[in-house]
């Protein structure tokens, strides 16, 4: 299946990109059965943006992203990335509210999101983004169908109702058989299978990646890239990836070079 990709460089004009005059080209995606949805056709539907972003870690220190404006996809892999230092992390945790822009805005359907309350962002966070780390981050107490279940208990939802989802989660990405082992005894590769598992269990809009390959070999990153790419195809989910990987860039949908 080929895909058309977009290389945008973040705009810094006030106005959100939508790709205009980026360099396109085709790129072979990883196969599967449902067809994709082409990112130019939803960016005016798009969930997630920064408008103006500007961010320091400390007061008067360096700052990163020089007023970055951009729409992010639906139904698209995006891979954000630039060189070491640049703030590809630093940007999916603006992105997912875990840190406050110095200036400038987050907005989650057209709303300023940024500086909602702490209960206001855990509770959107909750319902709306789902993460995905370099390192898995699961429990090594918990069953694998218990850590993929935990964020739902965030939201309050019952352990009965979220088992059935969790399950069918992990038979979709080949992991049905691993429910019941707890993180150490499975692969590297099925543990950020299961993370992407976890990070889908809430139905979220948008699902955030922080080099999720980054400790993988090439076959396990395949996979693990593949599970990313049909959470944004299938049902249209804004999917972001911090990656210098040339792999990774090689197979997303849209690049933003920071």
């Amino acid at each position: 299946m080929t895909a058309q990709r977009a290389v945008e460089p973040f705009s810094n004009d006030g106005a959100a990109s939508a790709g205009d005059g980026a360099l396109e080209r085709s790129v072979s995606m990883p196969s599967r059965s449902m067809e994709k949805t082409d990112p130019s056709d939803t960016l005016d539907r798009s969930v997630l943006a920064v408008v103006d972003l500007r961010f320091s870690y400390i007061k008067r220190g360096e700052e990163l992203f020089s007023g970055l404006t951009h729409r992010f996809a639906p139904g698209a892999l995006t891979v954000v990335t630039g060189p070491s230092g640049c703030g590809k992390s630093t940007l999916l945790y603006l992105l997912g509210l875990m840190l406050n822009p110095t200036s400038g805005q987050i907005e989650v359907d057209g709303r300023p999101v940024g500086r909602l309350s702490d209960g206001g962002r855990s509770t959107l966070r909750a319902a709306r983004i789902g993460f995905v780390f370099q390192d898995s981050e699961l429990d090594p107490s918990r069953t694998v169908v218990d850590s993929v279940i935990e964020p739902g208990l965030y939201l309050g939802r019952r352990v009965a109702d979220l088992r059935p989802v969790a399950l069918e989660l992990l038979e979709r990405f080949g992991l049905a058989h691993r429910a019941d082992h707890r993180p150490g005894q499975v692969s590297g590769g099925q543990a950020q299978r299961v993370a992407v598992c976890r990070a889908m269990i809430n139905q979220p809009d948008i699902v955030l990646a922080d080099e999720p390959t980054g400790n993988l070999d090439r076959d396990n990153a395949a996979l693990v890239l593949d599970a990313l790419a049909v959470a944004a195809h299938d049902s249209g989910r804004t999917v972001v990836i911090a990656s210098h990987d040339p792999y990774v860039i090689d197979v997303a949908d849209r690049v933003v070079a920071l």
